[in-house]
């Protein structure tokens, strides 16, 4: 079973060990199967960076996120766990979010401080269910940065609906992670197909309610490594965040995604 897409630490020291996804033959892009993306064209896409964890290689990147509030961040819950972090989220004094770069090795943007971390509490680390996370900024972002969530019923979720998915992830599934912004064409599956795909067992298994999984019926577009927490997007509002998967890109695995109309509803009752 492919485990939280986080990135794999790369500091020969550390003591933890991020869990990885299996290696597996893929496309050389990144996303998987993917295309470069201007960030003026995706300004809610985000990155995720902590200098003091992952290096100063690729600016610190781990995750990604998603813009959904002027001073207001989604990622995934796995990103902010203490075994990713190596301390509680409100220890890790160089957590930042990233706006306004594409280009990790530039300097362009904002590097902006988070003062809050909220966990979702329902988040199952087990079955990766209810796996979102809200940070908040210390500075807010411009207006035009903000992507609006799909609630329920929203037609960007039904099957067949075109989507792309966001990230700094893994290029190939062997670690080779990417400097720039890339996305990835997929399309939205139906909760059938699904669960045909991730019936419980090894591969995992999918849960509706709080999931939605999207791809290509013969693999090669899909999320990797270091996508973690990153956006799914369909018909211009946010429907997903990467979550988990059997392998990058494999036919018959499609990526799965917190549902954000699952989010939508947490937040407009928890937070």
């Amino acid at each position: 079973m492919r485990r939280p897409l986080v990135r794999a630490l790369a500091l020969a020291a550390a003591a933890a060990v991020i869990p990885l996804a299996v290696p597996a033959p893929a496309a050389a892009d990144v996303i998987i199967g993917g295309f470069p993306v201007e960030i003026s064209e995706s300004p809610w896409v985000v990155a995720l960076s902590s200098r003091d964890r992952f290096g100063g290689t690729r600016g610190g990147q781990f995750c990604g996120g998603v813009v959904v509030g002027r001073s207001t961040v989604l990622t995934a819950a796995h990103c902010m766990s203490e075994e990713v972090l190596g301390a509680p989220p409100r220890q890790a004094q160089d957590l930042r979010v990233v706006t306004g770069r594409g280009d990790l090795l530039s300097g362009v943007g904002k590097e902006i401080a988070v003062t809050e971390t909220w966990i979702n509490p329902e988040y199952d680390s087990y079955t990766n269910s209810g796996d979102f996370a809200v940070l908040t900024l210390a500075e807010p972002v411009a207006d035009s940065s903000v992507i609006p969530m799909a609630a329920s019923g929203d037609a960007a979720y039904r099957a067949g609906t075109e989507a792309a998915v966001y990230g700094w992830g893994d290029t190939t599934g062997s670690g080779d992670y990417a400097t720039t912004l890339r996305a990835a064409g997929v399309q939205v599956f139906s909760d059938a197909a699904c669960s045909e795909a991730y019936p419980g067992g090894g591969d995992g298994e999918y849960i509706a309610a709080s999931m939605v999984c999207a791809g290509q019926e013969a693999g090669g577009k899909d999320a990797c490594q270091g996508d973690s927490g990153g956006p799914l997007v369909a018909q211009g509002r946010l429907i997903g965040l990467v979550s988990w998967g059997n392998g990058c890109g494999l036919a018959g695995s499609p990526g799965v995604y917190t549902r954000v109309s699952e989010v939508v509803r947490a937040l407009g009752t928890g937070h």
